[in-house]
């Protein structure tokens, strides 16, 4: 060992040893952090599950190929960070001698040939990330950015380290080539050769590229560590055990999508009959009230901004991203921890649960972390704006896109669950829809012995449950279908389809009820809970001594399609849910519906996110427009899983919207755009919506907004009537 070598060995010993201790620091530092979070025991069931959905996601990176370019040099990088972590490891052996390599693997060619490849193709990766991301820089000139709000500082750090990394693995390879002690032949390493051409021939060169290369790396060590909340680094740690730990590993998209995570305390379900304010966490009203998985899903967020870049809300100039609200809750959480390790927070009842003597050693930032509120305005100090929680639709585009399994629509209801149930506190509007709910069963506040009206006119008998000894399917008509004018024909539509078609059905009538969807996404889970059981009570008595797959329910709309079939499960109803345009779809390619007049003048289809995004029904609307204007549909740029919303999720239908560019008007513009003349829906909400949105562009004349079925029921009847303009929907 020369001198160099000397100086070396010990330099890559030193700063290897302080950066080692610094991130078993903040690993110890996270990990108490995120213990903090109430218990979620359901996360620890399906390790099996878990373990495929984690090593497929990451991987195969299933989640970010959804970005075409950038997932592809995403992957080359998060290969070259694993695999080439062994040529880390090599540069130990390099300083302490120029001609080092690793023990068995380092001298066989395939390794120097693989080694090879993956350098090449991570450089080439980096590279383009780093395009992308100086491409989409904030302060760009022609709008937002999906890195608006992001530590930029982080991401450029992160992406340098590992751009020089590369780069110094072949200035290694290079001086050994040089120095003729390289064992990889040409065929193998023809970029280390090409660098090793250009280098000189200094026998001490390898051991100080590989000193530097050490000290990149534990640089980058050193700098996350000391950073905690720094995403853009730590999640290359972390986004396996946030994808582990999702809430259902077996879902095909986001784990987050579909039915919400129940209500609970201390990790067990919340019964409202026993749950007593004093003693049960009711929502989130601290930050240490999320599940320990909420807090690792804080932590683990890119800051990428995929989420951002989805959000209606955001994209029409609402407070709302879904990443600064993670990153802002992230931030609180890891600034209130020493107060919260103290001892501190307040119990149920806001009382400071720490001694003066537990808490005297603190900094007073840490004092005043704890009394920030979770939901305050600027003036209150709050870690959340009213405004960004409320702007929220819970359309799920944020955990469609998200690459580490992130779920923010259910963090953001936990936090409405509080501020309805214990702080009365949300748009003033929506508490005449509650009322409604508490009071008549139905978000519009209409008579319940009206919910059969829309039978009136009808050339056939529609069949009660109970009128009937038998019944195919039972037809869920829904609020929106028995109250409002445009969901009334789409109702019709749906029944005189279902009848031509020879299909036995029959309805609920007046003992159905709001399945409870705008009542649990605003935050009310007691009125929720109400209506559920209520609900269930009935569907279980009318399907009484039927096995779960004859208990066949139809619904006309998303929410009460996703309501009853993902979550009624969880109050002991279990029933196999359909939504009409599958049932259309299937009855059409039975033969049992013959479309025989092709509709004219062009068709665009609206998913709506309850339908598509959440439960992945994107084909079946299609397949039946398809067969209905025996032609091409034509698709708006964002359809299927990047659909955009119309604004009426979350309870929003409900709520006036004041901030920014209305969401529907966003979404007709994009409709029109595609020049068709019908724009087809296949949910009560998105028709009033986009009627709403079409009617205020003064395109009223030119555009109509239409069910799936009404669009199948006038090819399958040319005779029937197009029907008068759309009315106006019954008040709220």
């Amino acid at each position: 060992m020369g001198s160099v070598q000397i100086v070396t060995t010990i330099l890559a010993a030193g700063i290897t040893a302080v950066a080692v201790w610094l991130a078993v620091r903040a690993v110890m530092k996270m990990t108490a952090v995120i213990r903090l979070g109430q218990p979620a025991p359901e996360r620890f069931a399906d390790k099996g599950a878990r373990t495929r959905k984690m090593l497929v996601e990451t991987a195969g990176h299933t989640r970010m190929l959804k970005w075409g370019v950038v997932g592809a040099a995403h992957w080359f990088v998060m290969v070259g960070f694993i695999v080439l972590s062994l040529l880390v490891l090599e540069a130990y052996f390099e300083v302490v001698t120029p001609t080092g390599g690793l023990p068995i693997v380092g001298h066989w060619t395939v390794f120097g040939l693989a080694t090879e490849i993956i350098t090449v193709l991570g450089l080439v990766g980096i590279l383009v990330l780093m395009a992308i991301r100086l491409r989409n820089r904030p302060n760009r000139p022609g709008g937002r950015s999906r890195f608006t709000g992001s530590t930029m500082w982080q991401g450029y750090f992160v992406e340098w380290i590992v751009l020089l990394v590369l780069i110094f693995g072949l200035v290694i390879r290079g001086f050994k080539v040089a120095t003729d002690h390289f064992e990889y032949p040409v065929w193998a390493t023809p970029v280390s050769h090409a660098v090793g051409a250009i280098l000189p021939d200094w026998s001490d060169g390898a051991s100080v590229a590989a000193l530097i290369k050490i000290v990149i790396s534990m640089t980058w060590l050193i700098v996350i560590s000391l950073n905690v909340t720094m995403g853009v680094a730590w999640h290359r740690f972390l986004a396996f055990p946030n994808i582990f730990f999702k809430r259902d590993p077996e879902k095909p998209a986001g784990s987050g999508l579909g039915p919400l995570r129940p209500m609970t305390s201390q990790g067990k379900p919340l019964d409202f009959e026993e749950a007593d304010p004093e003693k049960d966490q009711f929502g989130v009203a601290q930050v240490e009230q999320f599940t320990w998985k909420g807090l690792l899903d804080f932590s683990t967020c890119t800051e990428c901004g995929r989420c951002q870049s989805q959000c209606p809300a955001w994209n029409t100039g609402k407070p709302l991203s879904p990443k600064l609200l993670v990153l802002s809750l992230r931030d609180h959480a890891y600034a209130k921890a020493p107060y919260l390790l103290a001892g501190g927070g307040k119990d149920l009842t806001g009382e400071e649960k720490a001694t003066q003597a537990q808490l005297a050693h603190l900094d007073v930032l840490s004092l005043a972390e704890g009394d920030k509120p979770l939901i305050g305005t600027a003036e209150e100090g709050g870690v959340i704006d009213p405004d960004v929680l409320w702007s929220c639709t819970t359309c799920g585009a944020c955990v469609e896109q998200c690459p580490v399994d992130i779920e923010h629509v259910d963090h953001i209801v936990d936090m409405r669950r509080y501020q309805v149930l214990i702080e009365s506190s949300f748009p003033s509007e929506a508490g005449v829809m509650l009322r409604n709910l508490e009071n008549k069963g139905n978000p519009w506040g209409a008579p319940q012995n009206t919910r059969e009206d829309w039978t009136k006119g009808l050339d056939f008998e529609v069949p009660r449950v109970g009128e009937v000894d038998d019944f195919e399917y039972l037809f869920w008509v829904g609020c929106a279908g028995a109250f409002e004018d445009r969901a009334k024909k789409t109702t019709r539509a749906v029944a005189t389809l279902l009848n031509e078609a020879g299909v036995s059905f029959a309805i609920l009538g007046e003992g159905e009820t709001c399945s409870g969807d705008p009542a649990r996404r605003i935050g009310n889970e007691f009125v929720f809970q109400m209506l559920a059981q209520q609900n269930v009570e009935t569907l279980n008595e009318a399907f009484e001594g039927r096995e779960k797959t004859k208990r066949r329910i139809v619904a006309t709309c998303p929410h009460c399609f996703n309501t009853l079939g993902n979550e009624y499960g969880q109050l002991g109803g279990e029933f196999e849910v359909v939504h009409h345009t599958q049932l259309l779809a299937h009855l059409v390619s039975t033969g049992k519906l013959t479309p025989v007049q092709p509709v004219d003048g062009g068709v665009t289809y609206h998913d709506p996110c309850y339908l598509g995004r959440h439960n992945r029904v994107f084909a079946a609307p299609r397949e039946v427009l398809g067969d209905s204007i025996q032609g091409e549909l034509t698709e708006m740029p964002r359809n299927s899983e990047r659909s955009f919303c119309c604004g009426a999720g979350g309870a929003r239908m409900w709520m006036e919207e004041k901030i920014g560019k209305r969401i529907n008007v966003d979404r007709v513009e994009e409709a029109m755009a595609t020049g068709a003349k019908t724009v087809a829906v296949g949910c009560p909400f998105c028709s009033t919506m986009l009627n709403d949105g079409v009617n205020g562009k003064g395109a009223g004349e030119q555009v109509e907004v239409i069910d799936v079925a009404s669009v199948l029921l006038r090819s399958v009847k040319p005779e029937q009537p197009r029907g008068d303009k759309e009315s106006t929907p019954v008040a709220g």
